[in-house]
């Protein structure tokens, strides 16, 4: 296998007419990385994906792989390869013709490609299908033979296009952890784009949050889990409630912050000036049932939902000017002090566990 590439992306954009999808964006993905664009639809992974790759043309902007400026080469030029979400395997071939295609194109000699293309199916566990066509495989056995492909090349870096986006949750799962312990065995660097926070949390060295062609935060996942950048990046990875107000005055923890129509709240210093908009997040874990709050860390509201997650139990409740707040207490704090639905309670949290959200650049 060739050496992994650092992929740099210097103020790239990309313009679709009168609609800009990528707005100049620069970012660095450490070579031998596993890199997850994480988004919700329509938010520019997907075309910055495929201007890696070279079946989108740059706009503005540089593409780097390695030492080297790909922005204007063919995609087969680049030292990448692209798996893409619906495979497109060729359903007349069987596996191994599948595999050495691309060898195929560039000339390589029959049996040099087939010895190659079965080199990779042995790497992918499927050797002994090397005579099926596609349809005889299943979606899983489908996915390997496209990744065989993709890599029979000797890409720097692997690019993924939603590849898991067709299986079931069961072999989802599996293939993440297939996926996982192929990208550390060659060492070569991934860029996989979803749409799925567990599937980035599980995989990700470096996640890559998009919203609207341009990046929230790009970090490592316990960074973007713990420390959310912006209000966009807390909302998105869930587990965290958001409260949006205005900074009113200064109080012994900081700042004190005022929502439209109630609450006043503390947070952190963090020199916002009175009267400037400010968000502020707090983990729906780290949230305390029927305990008074304290100095503006929390409130009391009514119970407007409750889901039974199993090893946990999902909160939610309405009040101080918060139209949905999020409490997930384990199932033996619950059962131990059952609440329903319409019930006052009080909700608090610790001042170490409020993070004040910045804004999207």
């Amino acid at each position: 296998m060739s050496k992994a590439a650092e992929i740099e992306i210097a103020s790239v954009s990309k313009i679709y007419g009168n609609t800009t999808a990528v707005h100049a964006i620069s970012l660095k993905i450490p070579a031998g990385s596993y890199c997850c664009l994480l988004g919700p639809s329509g938010c520019g992974k997907t075309s910055t994906l495929r201007m890696i790759a070279g079946h989108e043309s740059v706009s503005g902007g540089d593409i780097l792989l390695g030492n080297k400026n790909v922005t204007d080469l063919a995609p087969a030029e680049r030292g990448t390869a692209m798996m893409f979400q619906s495979y497109a395997l060729f359903p007349h071939l069987d596996l191994v013709d599948n595999v050495a295609f691309s060898m195929k194109m560039k000339g390589v000699d029959k049996e040099t490609r087939r010895a190659k293309a079965l080199d990779m199916l042995k790497l992918m566990q499927l050797e002994p299908y090397a005579s099926r066509r596609p349809a005889q495989l299943s979606g899983g056995q489908q996915q390997r033979v496209a990744l065989a492909r993709a890599l029979i090349t000797d890409p720097e870096a692997l690019l993924l296009d939603e590849p898991l986006s067709a299986l079931d949750p069961f072999l989802k799962i599996r293939m993440r952890a297939e996926l996982k312990k192929l990208q550390t065995s060659l060492g070569i660097t991934f860029v996989h784009v979803t749409h799925s926070q567990e599937e980035a949390m599980a995989l990700a060295d470096i996640i890559v949050v998009m919203n609207d062609g341009r990046i929230e935060q790009a970090a490592a996942p316990r960074t973007v889990f713990e420390r959310p950048a912006t209000a966009f990046v807390a909302r998105f990875m869930g587990d965290h409630n958001v409260i949006s107000g205005r900074a009113t005055s200064s109080t012994p923890l900081g700042l004190s912050l005022t929502v439209p129509a109630g609450g006043t709240f503390s947070a952190p210093a963090c020199g916002i000036p009175e009267g400037d908009p400010v968000d502020i997040a707090i983990r729906t874990d780290r949230v305390q049932i029927g305990k008074a709050a304290q100095d503006g860390l929390g409130f009391t509201g009514s119970v407007s939902n409750i889901e039974y997650r199993g090893s946990s139990v999902k909160l939610t409740a309405t009040g101080a000017g918060i139209e949905e707040f999020t409490a997930i207490i384990s199932d033996r704090e619950f059962f131990e002090q059952p609440i329903k639905v319409g019930e006052a309670i009080q909700l608090s949290w610790d001042a170490g566990d409020v993070i004040v959200l910045g804004k999207a650049q």
